[in-house]
């Protein structure tokens, strides 16, 4: 975990603390991307799937996708907190040169609140004059095409989905559930609890595959982003332990 301390000068009472959740969220993630794959193992070897276990593979797969989210939300969120609030725990001046730059350029929390995530990193990266990320780069519409899973599963609303049959051709509904076919399908192995006959999203697409794609996608996307910038990552002292399986 990386957590910062501080003390207060002239005051040996009060010791100023700052927390890290973005290395909690994705710890989180990871795990849940090991849980579920230990229970696709054993259906694998057994072909005996209880539905408790069918329950908790689904909890472990949905977190893992909430978790990775959340671990690119407060990532950006941490960094631009010490900013603005002239947090450095950096030892050289340069590093600390970047955030004095952005707390200084967007110092504007409302502004900041209502920018788009994947649009918040890009523009730390102008603000440090760094190249920003091409919108056709796989791992930059990876963590958008995240992020939209995230969002419509956070906001569910119930959709009819078509099924083709041999004699229904298939037109398609427009509905959410066919776009994220459309874009996610060859990304990652299918669910292998879910039935062939059923819909690609979610039931075959919401297994270990798709959790362990949200990990290393975001995780893939936050070390491109450090590295742009030449600043150490909140959770490069535990990155070998992040396992997906």
């Amino acid at each position: 975990m990386d957590d910062h301390a501080r003390d207060v000068p002239g005051d040996e009472d009060l010791i100023l603390f700052r927390d890290c959740f973005s290395v909690k969220y994705i710890q989180s993630a990871a795990l849940f991307c090991q849980l579920g794959f230990a229970i696709e193992s054993a259906y694998t070897r057994t072909g005996i799937l209880s539905a408790d276990e069918r329950l908790r593979h689904e909890a472990f797969v949905l977190n893992a996708l909430f978790s990775s989210v959340a671990f690119l939300e407060s990532t950006i969120n941490e960094l631009w907190s010490d900013a603005a609030d002239n947090a450095y725990f950096f030892p050289d001046e340069k590093h600390e040169a970047l955030l004095r730059a952005v707390g200084e350029k967007w110092n504007n929390e409302n502004y900041f609140d209502r920018t788009p995530l994947p649009v918040k990193y890009q523009k730390v990266l102008e603000i440090g004059n760094k190249p920003l990320f091409s919108e056709d780069d796989p791992v930059f519409f990876g963590i958008k095409d995240l992020i939209l899973i995230r969002n419509y599963l956070m906001h569910y609303r119930r959709e009819w989905v078509t099924l083709p049959t041999g004699t229904t051709p298939d037109t398609g509904t427009g509905a959410h559930a066919e776009k994220f076919e459309y874009h996610l399908r060859d990304r990652f192995r299918e669910n292998p609890l879910a039935a062939k006959n059923l819909p690609f999203f979610p039931d075959r697409c919401l297994g270990h595959g798709c959790a362990e794609w949200a990990v290393n996608t975001s995780l893939s996307f936050t070390d491109r982003f450090f590295a742009a910038l030449d600043l150490p990552a909140s959770y490069e002292g535990i990155k070998k332990e992040l396992r997906t399986r």
